[in-house]
């Protein structure tokens, strides 16, 4: 069974430095077969900052592990008007990865990362029409028996964290996006930006594409934690279940604090058990 880590919004900037020492102690004992980090690398896009990540990322190496990441929206410059506008992604490009499109390919998983970071959109993210056009190309020869999962920083399906459970936070172009996906038989999107971490299929908070499970991971280590704990997912993918241990801590290590289950049966997915 391939087994991820699903990180999102470390923030070096805005980090607490126990929590990087705690979660880099995690990962070693867990041992994931992938490190997937959906974007925020840090607070303001300043070298400084990506240095630091850049150093996590190196730490996460260090130990053995792969790791796939795509920007989020603090990965682009906020105040400095030319840099966000002519070279947003330029400093991510050279302290993270040059690669916009990272895959991940194993037995039993084929992992995808699509940026949806923009100049113009400030926080909220959008789907080019490329990325749309193309995501079927991009999941064309994986083995129909393997576990598609799709990662953006910006979710594709809007969340019930608004005032009174209203809906908020999906990507632009995410209508149209989502329909692309279910095309390409996607059976998992992974995502960050809102801090919280929640598991779901998508028709449990839309009407629509209950053929994809929604996972979002909260901040790893940024002290940013909107009312939540630093927090991540360790997910463990079968022919037909997705099995979601949510990794959290207050000051001291990380530990289990729920775990969910998840079976796709005839197009949609279930709860078979939560803990």
């Amino acid at each position: 069974m391939p087994n991820l880590a699903h990180l999102s919004d470390v923030h070096f900037g805005r980090h607490d430095p126990a929590a990087v020492t705690a979660i880099l102690d995690d990962l070693a004992a867990s041992r994931p077969d992938l490190v997937v980090i959906s974007g925020d690398f840090n607070q303001r896009a300043r070298r400084s900052q990506f240095r630091e990540a850049r150093e996590f990322l190196q730490a996460v190496e260090a130990l053995g592990l792969q790791w796939l990441a795509v920007p989020g929206n603090h990965d682009i410059p906020l105040y400095d008007v030319a840099r966000r506008f002519l070279a947003p992604l330029k400093r991510y490009r050279h302290f993270i990865t040059r690669n916009l499109t990272p895959r991940y390919d194993a037995p039993g998983v084929a992992v995808l990362g699509i940026n949806t970071a923009r100049s113009l959109t400030i926080s909220d993210g959008r789907v080019s029409e490329d990325q749309i056009a193309g995501l079927g190309a991009h999941f064309a020869e994986v083995p129909t028996e393997a576990m598609r999962v799709l990662v953006t920083h910006h979710p594709l399906v809007a969340l019930p964290w608004g005032q009174e459970g209203a809906l908020l936070g999906a990507a632009g172009r995410s209508p149209r996006a989502l329909a692309a996906a279910v095309e390409a038989n996607v059976d998992v999107l992974l995502a960050g930006h809102h801090h919280r971490s929640f598991a779901g299929s998508a028709e449990s908070v839309a009407a629509t594409h209950g053929s994809l499970l929604v996972v979002q991971a909260g901040t790893a280590t940024s002290t940013r934690v909107r009312g939540e704990r630093n927090s991540y997912n360790l997910i463990g993918i079968g022919a037909s279940t997705v099995e979601i241990v949510v990794r959290a801590r207050d000051t001291g290590a990380f530990e289990t604090v729920r775990t969910e289950c998840h079976r796709l049966a005839e197009g949609r997915w279930t709860t078979t058990a939560t803990s």
